[in-house]
């Protein structure tokens, strides 16, 4: 079921629970060089550890745990010609117990380590395995912990301004004012947003940010409304989320002349989670990125008909570096699981459609553009189906 790809020629407080699952303030990236020659042996059974939160004080760490481990296992199961032997280590959450919890997992023959779920945690595995040449594919999307040995699974907010930005760019809405506010998140997403304006060849049109309260959202509408009119902005970028700012925006923006029916809103999060997001009216016509929705489905029917139950929105990353994992033991080479395989650039086909790792250990995810319509979800802009030489 899984293969290398070809390469093409030619709201609320549950989605942003999701979230800090993933970001924690910033982290050393590992400098450390790529020592692994990822060797593994044609035919024989690959070992594989996966490194979860279990016993750790946060809540909902046991359940997202739980979620990681039955669709990595799952995903072992769809594997052809390969044998996964894959072996479940607790890390707490706790970055020393993760360090400790990694090089016991490679003591144990383990020759790559899935996990763990947060970035402190993940960087502090990769350090500790370096040395050993096992590469790790955690399950973070922080970009400021990535590479050397660690490659990070978890959708990043470059891959989703990146893919929007180039949609803006190719429809005309090409002037773009940015909407963030001061925290860590906030100023991460105006970061990338920034940069895909001008890899994509658009315009920044201005940059507000604004205080993460209500009062701090409320005094900012009059600042945005004068730059998008100094800047002349087609597009306003929000990186807010449904159970922040963003439900605020959507009333007070259009209340002073800003809409879609003129600026093109665009979000950074996913404006579908919760569905309640897609019932505010200043939102209709807004665009946001979704992985392959058929595919998306797709998964999430095998899990509940396998467990009995939905998936936890991270689950899918561990299903996906099992894919990666099968897929490049499947191709027989010696060295599958190095750096240079791992960062092979046809990329793989995973639960939520392809994607593939850089080799700055980000991730590059193929995404559809979603429109609010009539209060639904409608793609306007199918997810791609295969990577081009150079991107998308």
């Amino acid at each position: 079921m899984f293969a290398v790809l070809s390469t093409l020629q030619k709201p609320f407080t549950k989605f942003v629970a999701v979230l800090s699952l993933l970001w924690l303030a910033a982290c050393q990236p590992i400098s450390l060089a790529d020592v692994n020659s990822g060797n593994i042996n044609a035919g024989e059974t690959v070992r594989v550890a996966l490194l979860l939160p279990r016993g750790s004080e946060i809540e909902g760490d046991s359940i997202v745990s739980d979620s990681l481990e039955n669709a990595a296992r799952l995903a072992v199961g769809d594997l052809q010609g390969v044998e996964i032997d894959l072996r479940v280590y607790s890390t707490a959450g706790d970055s020393a117990r993760a360090a400790i919890a990694a090089k016991q997992a490679v003591a144990d023959g383990a020759q790559i380590i899935l996990g763990p779920l947060r970035a402190e945690s993940a960087n502090a595995a990769a350090v500790a395995v370096a040395p050993d040449g096992v590469n790790v594919l955690a399950f973070s999307n922080n970009a400021t912990v990535a590479g050397g040995n660690l490659f990070l699974l978890g959708s990043t907010f470059n891959n989703t301004a990146d893919r929007l930005t180039a949609y803006a760019k190719k429809t005309g809405k090409d002037r773009i004012l940015i909407v963030h506010d001061e925290e860590i998140g906030g100023q991460l997403g105006k970061a990338a947003i920034s940069q895909a304006i001008a890899r994509n060849g658009a315009t920044l049109a201005g940059t507000v940010v604004y205080e993460r309260s209500q009062q701090g959202v409320i005094s900012a509408v009059q600042r945005i409304k004068a730059a998008q009119a100094a800047g002349q902005a087609n597009a306003v970028f929000l990186t807010s989320t449904s159970d922040a700012a963003l439900p605020f925006y959507a009333q007070m923006l259009p209340d002073v002349g800003i809409s879609n029916a003129t600026t093109q809103f665009i979000g950074l999060s996913r404006w579908d989670i919760p569905a309640q997001t897609l019932q505010l009216p200043g939102l209709e016509g807004g665009w946001f990125a979704i992985p392959n929705p058929a595919k998306s489905a797709e998964f999430a029917a095998r899990y509940a008909a396998a467990n009995g139950a939905q998936p936890h929105p991270l689950a899918a990353l561990a299903y996906d570096g099992i894919a990666a994992v099968g897929a490049l033991a499947s191709t027989g080479k010696r060295d599958a699981l190095s750096r240079a395989s791992i960062t092979q650039s046809a990329g793989f086909q995973g639960s939520n459609g392809i994607f593939r790792f850089r080799a700055d250990g980000t991730n590059e995810r193929g995404l559809a553009i979603a429109q609010i319509q009539d209060k639904k979800v409608v793609i306007i802009d199918a997810a791609p189906r295969a990577f081009g030489g150079a991107g998308f």
